[in-house]
C-alpha cells in the first residue's frame, strides 16, 4: 500500500495538482480564520461608547471576560478566553482600572489589559501637613474611605518595623509631594509610597549615613517643628540652630507650632490657656523635643534639620512679612515682639 502511494506521488501530474491545491486552499484557509476571527472577535460598536474597566483584585480572567461581554466590549466572552488561553495569558491579566471603548478588537481588549497601563489619578500633599490632616485629604478625594482609616494604617506595627520608625506612628516619615496612583490602590500602598519617597529623598543627605533609627527620629522631629514654624526656606537652617541651642542650653522649645499640633484645627490665636494645655507634645510645658514629629516636613526642613546655622540665637518672632526676627537674650526678644506683634 505505502510503495503505491509513494508510485503517485511521482506523478508529476499529481504533484501539480497537489501544488494547486495547496496555492489555493492555504489562503481560502486563512480568509475563513479571519473571518471567524471579525465574526467573534471584532469590534462591537463604532467606538463611540467608551467605558471605565476595572478589572477587580484576584479577579480570575473567565469573570473579566463575562463583564466585558455583558458591557458590550467584546462579543464574545467564550473567544476572548480562548484567545487567552492560547497565548498563555489567563493568569497574566492585571487588576486596575483601564479606559475601553466598544469599537475595539477582543485582541486589542486583551492587548490592554495585559499591559497593566491602567488609568491615573493623582493628589498632592502640602508641605507641613500632619498625618490627620493627610487622612482627611484623601478621604476628600476619595483615596481611602476615612481619616480613621488612614490613621489605623499609619500606627500599623508591621510598617514601622519595616522601615524603622521608632515611636507610635509614621507622622513625619509621610514624604510631601505630588503623587499619581492607580484607581485600585490602597490606602496602604499609598502610605508605603509615602515612606518609600521619605527614605529616597533622606539618601540625598550626606550626613544622614552611619545614623541610628533613633537619631533619625530626632532629626526628623526637629524638621517637623522648622516646617510648622519657618516661612520661608531660607530661614530653616536658622531656626533649626535655634532650637538646638536651646536643647543644648536646657531650655524649653516653647514652640507655638507643638502646641498647635494639639488641636484637631489649628487655633488662629493661641491665648494663655492654649500654651498650658496638657501634652508631652506640648514644649511650653516640658524639655527636649516631643515625643514624635508634629508634621510631615519637606526635603527644605529635612535639610536643615541635618545642617543648621551655627549662631548664639535662642529667640525668633514672626514679622508681618512672614520673615523671622532672631535675638540671642529675652530682653532683645522682648523688645522684637512689641515692635512686632503690638506687645502680644
Amino acid at each position: 500500500m505505502l510503495a503505491k502511494i509513494m508510485e503517485r506521488l511521482q506523478d508529476k501530474s499529481l504533484q501539480k495538482k497537489l501544488l494547486i491545491a495547496f496555492v489555493v486552499l492555504i489562503p481560502v484557509g486563512f480568509f475563513f480564520k479571519g473571518k471567524i476571527d471579525d465574526w467573534r472577535g471584532g469590534a462591537v460598536g463604532d467606538g463611540s461608547k467608551k467605558v471605565e474597566f476595572t478589572v477587580k483584585r484576584g479577579e480570575g480572567s473567565i469573570s473579566v471576560g463575562k463583564r466585558l461581554e455583558k458591557e458590550k466590549l467584546i462579543r464574545s466572552a467564550s473567544y476572548f478566553q480562548w484567545l487567552l488561553k492560547i497565548g498563555g495569558n489567563t493568569r497574566k491579566i492585571k487588576q486596575g482600572m483601564y479606559i475601553l471603548h466598544n469599537g475595539m478588537h477582543t485582541r486589542d481588549v486583551i492587548q490592554t489589559i495585559l499591559s497593566g497601563k491602567v488609568k491615573m489619578r493623582s493628589f498632592t500633599i502640602p508641605e507641613g501637613y500632619n498625618n490627620r490632616q493627610i487622612g482627611d485629604l484623601l478621604t476628600k478625594k476619595g483615596f481611602v474611605e476615612s481619616r480613621e482609616t488612614f490613621l489605623e494604617i499609619t500606627r500599623q506595627e508591621s510598617l514601622r518595623e519595616k522601615y524603622k520608625i521608632p515611636g507610635k506612628d509614621v507622622e513625619g516619615y509621610l514624604f510631601p509631594d505630588t503623587y499619581s496612583v492607580p484607581y485600585h490602590y490602597r490606602a496602604e500602598d499609598i502610605v508605603k509610597l509615602m515612606l518609600r519617597s521619605f527614605f529616597k529623598n533622606l539618601k540625598k543627605i550626606p550626613q544622614v549615613e552611619g545614623m541610628s533609627a533613633k537619631e533619625i527620629h530626632k532629626k526628623v522631629i526637629l524638621a517637623s517643628i522648622v516646617e510648622r514654624e519657618a516661612k520661608r526656606d531660607v530661614e530653616r537652617p536658622k531656626m533649626a540652630g535655634v532650637f538646638e541651642n536651646r536643647i543644648k542650653r536646657g531650655i524649653k522649645l516653647e514652640s507655638c507650632a507643638t502646641v498647635q499640633y494639639l488641636f484637631d484645627k489649628p487655633k488662629k490665636r493661641l491665648f494663655e490657656i492654649h500654651l498650658k494645655k496638657e501634652s508631652p507634645y506640648n514644649t511650653y510645658l516640658h524639655y527636649g523635643y516631643p515625643p514624635g514629629a508634629i508634621s510631615n516636613p519637606g526635603f527644605a526642613a529635612l535639610q536643615a534639620a541635618w545642617n543648621p546655622i551655627s549662631t548664639e540665637n535662642l529667640f525668633f518672632v514672626l514679622k508681618p512679612d512672614g520673615s523671622h526676627y532672631f535675638s540671642q537674650t529675652l530682653a532683645e526678644h522682648v523688645r522684637a515682639k512689641r515692635k512686632y506683634l503690638g506687645g502680644q
